[in-house]
């Protein structure tokens, strides 16, 4: 597998800011690119942070890379009205799309949420759906919409429903397992390993949606170890023939 670039935008968020130290601290990963509007704390060899303004964002900001990580979002308390909200999480991802599409770069994924779809009543749910039509509509070479639950995990700014819907869940997830699991609440690091999971070793279809469950079982691959062999099977020389050298070959 060669080498890979990644560019991060929203790396100051939740989710944002653990993706970017996975993609760093990874092996596949060669160089991170993040354009953010404010500066970001954490440093790295690979890494480089680019500040600007999304309302000003060209295409040439973007540099060439296998993989786009979109990780905007807000809530409506931060953003104060709809307009606002609208503007960072569905135009901001959607201009960025279309000039990462532009500049060739291959993948684009991005975090959606749970319940999203254009015809919802609610305006998170209905907005968060326009969006994921909206990307889907623009023909990307490739596109990977993440859907989690609650994320949970300790956010920076405190959010009261939040946080009381986090009391909560960390008492049900234990509970929820089987056809339950899909309502589990989501680390945020789970939700970034998940997004370099999926860009590193997931399927070449051009759109993918991964839910809850799909977020939940992404695990790090690790290798077998060799299984020490049984001693009912240590001196059974009919099933280890193959400890054996032929005579001829050893007198070769």
């Amino acid at each position: 597998m060669g080498k890979r670039t990644a560019i991060v935008i929203g790396a100051t968020g939740f989710t944002g800011s653990f993706l970017v130290k996975q993609l760093c601290e990874s092996e596949e990963y060669v160089s991170v690119s993040v354009i953010a509007r404010n500066n970001i704390s954490y440093k790295h060899p690979k890494l480089e942070v680019r500040i600007k303004d999304f309302e000003t964002l060209e295409e040439k900001d973007l540099e060439i890379a296998d993989d786009l990580f979109c990780c905007l979002g807000t809530t409506m308390k931060k953003a104060r009205t709809k307009e606002n909200f609208e503007k960072v999480d569905l135009i901001y991802p959607l201009q960025i799309a279309s000039l990462a599409k532009k500049r060739g770069i291959h993948h684009i994924l991005v975090i959606s949420a749970a319940g999203s779809s254009k015809k919802s009543p609610f305006f998170y749910s209905r907005v968060k759906g326009q969006m994921e039509q909206q990307l889907i509509d623009l023909n990307l070479p490739k596109l990977s919409i993440f859907r989690p639950s609650l994320l949970t995990g300790g956010r920076k700014e405190f959010r009261l429903g939040e946080r009381l819907a986090e009391g909560v869940f960390q008492l049900l997830n234990p509970l929820l397992f089987g056809f339950l699991k899909r309502f589990r609440s989501i680390e945020g690091n789970q939700l970034s390993y998940a997004m370099y999971h999926y860009a590193v070793y997931g399927n070449k279809n051009k759109v993918t949606i991964y839910k809850t469950l799909d977020i939940l079982n992404a695990k790090p691959f690790i290798e077998e170890e060799e299984q020490p062999i049984a001693r009912e099977e240590l001196f059974n020389w009919d099933k280890r023939k193959d400890i054996f050298v032929e005579k001829e070959k050893i007198d070769n």
